[in-house]
């Protein structure tokens, strides 16, 4: 506490206590022939009332939870099951369709490897995150009857559901595995078609790592760099590995 206010404060009270014990108020005056009470003197303790002010400003900083009362926690599961399911079907079928192009330059090869993995891809994924979810939502229910609290409808709405997570990963699977199938498939020329996929598939990893990130309040520009390096190099290692393997065996898939 300031001394200069501190003093100020206990002569405040020194003064009242004496014009009190004199007869009077503070200031010396009457009414009527009548001694008026002393007048109430409030000392206020600034440094006991400085952590309510910071606790009020703490609570309206917008620092501190400033993103408009967002809970990015409540986002995160379905924020990554639909990133991952888009992310993975995309990815999986771009380098998928390239892979099979270092061993079949036809467009029908591609075309039917791209269909192949957009069905194989959503149905695994489904079957996945069904089995994954209903462990998880297993594990809950058990809690929920240690705890005696199975019965409550509230809880029970809480639990995840299989089945919504099965349709959702095998939506978002198709969903990203969708852009490069349709961009290669009307392109004749090999290496036109090649770079007609790896353009399609540039554009859809940035948006799905923008709208990541957009969503989860994380830094756009890593996210994005992140999700379209990672699936750049996924397409490179497929494509390489299958020349290879074509070149050491001497396979063409379009002789067999």
């Amino acid at each position: 506490m300031d001394p200069h206010l501190s003093s100020h404060v206990h002569a405040t009270a020194a003064a009242a206590a004496e014009a009190a014990a004199a007869g009077g108020s503070p200031d010396g005056k009457k009414a009527g022939g009548a001694v008026l009470p002393p007048a109430a003197v409030v000392i206020l303790d600034v440094e006991a009332g400085g952590a309510p002010a910071a606790a009020a400003a703490a609570a309206a900083d917008p620092s501190d939870g400033g993103d408009g009362g967002v809970d990015y926690m409540a986002r995160a599961q379905w924020l990554r099951a639909a990133v991952l399911g888009a992310n993975d079907g995309l990815v999986s079928v771009a380098s998928l369709m390239i892979g099979v192009s270092a061993v079949n330059r036809s467009r029908k090869a591609m075309l039917v490897s791209g269909m192949a993995g957009l069905v194989a891809g959503a149905c695994s994924m489904a079957i996945g995150e069904f089995v994954s979810v209903y462990a998880q939502y297993d594990i809950e229910v058990s809690q929920l009857k240690r705890d005696g609290t199975d019965s409550d409808e509230g809880a029970r709405d809480a639990l995840p559901s299989p089945t919504q997570a099965a349709l959702a990963s095998a939506l978002a699977f198709a969903f990203g595995a969708i852009l490069p199938l349709l961009s290669g498939v009307f392109v004749p020329s090999l290496w036109a078609r090649l770079i007609a996929v790896s353009a399609a598939s540039g554009v859809g990893l940035t948006g799905f790592g923008a709208a990541g990130a957009y969503l989860g309040g994380s830094s756009m520009r890593r996210s994005v760099l992140r999700v379209l390096l990672g699936g750049w190099f996924a397409m490179l290692v497929t494509y390489g590995v299958l020349r290879l393997f074509g070149v050491v065996f001497n396979i063409d898939v379009s002789s067999v």
